[in-house]
């Protein structure tokens, strides 16, 4: 494990419902579904403890009693606490309500359905070079299903274009962010928020989104995607 990250909060997204999985995975939360013979919110965690983080707050909604009873309060040495939705708020609402468990400047945050292969460590140098927040950004064959991201030469995020009916290769939003606590202080307390729809555009429109290119990425938002996370992960374990 790498030393200590100071100043730094993590956090997972992981109250989803995964309506689109119930098909396949209908027995348990989307982070718990098996990849690889182990939840896929493992992958995510040991991103995070390979990267020195000691302590990791889950933003829990649907049956979050099944993912502390998986989880308990520690990972690989990691310390874990639970932010508990009382009704769904969103994205942005779940980060929100997190506020009294991120008590650090600056706040990393990763997506429960969605793992992208990049240096963490160098995401936070990357963030600390400019403050305000940082996303990291996976180039994908078919950016459609996802709507591509738009960044000029110096990385800041100009625009998010909509989801596409085409295929077509482009930049996506990989589900792992940096912010300086401050702006998750401005979001709205205690109604629905989507950091993705109300939050993120925002920001951007005042010039305080810069984008960090990722690598390899995989989400399980879908039985199609899903059915490609045992291969991604496979190959990952043989580099």
């Amino acid at each position: 494990m790498a030393a200590g990250v100071s100043g730094v909060s993590a956090a997972i997204l992981a109250g989803g419902l995964g309506t689109r999985l119930r098909s396949v995975v209908a027995d348990r939360p989307k982070v718990l579904a098996p990849v690889g013979g182990r939840p896929f919110l493992t992958y995510l965690l040991d991103q995070l403890a390979r990267t020195g983080v000691r302590e990791t707050a889950l933003l829990v909604g649907y049956a979050a009693g099944r993912v502390q009873s998986t989880f308990g309060a520690d990972y690989a040495g990691m310390r874990l606490r639970y932010s508990v939705e009382p009704t769904p708020l969103g994205t942005g609402g779940a980060v929100r309500l997190a506020l009294p468990l991120l008590r650090e400047d600056i706040v990393l945050l990763m997506n429960g359905d969605s793992f992208c292969d990049v240096d963490l460590d160098a995401v936070l140098t990357f963030h600390r070079g400019h403050g305000g927040a940082s996303l990291v950004l996976a180039e994908v064959a078919d950016a459609s299903r996802y709507g591509r991201v738009l960044a000029g030469p110096d990385g800041r995020v100009v625009r998010f274009a909509e989801k596409g009916s085409g295929q077509e290769a482009g930049r996506i939003n990989a589900g792992v962010y940096v912010f300086g606590r401050a702006l998750i202080e401005s979001i709205p307390p205690d109604r629905p928020v989507s950091l993705e729809r109300d939050v993120l555009p925002g920001w951007v429109a005042t010039g305080r989104v810069r984008g960090f290119p990722g690598g390899r990425f995989i989400d399980i938002g879908t039985p199609e995607s899903y059915a490609e996370a045992e291969a991604f992960f496979a190959a990952a374990g043989r580099d």
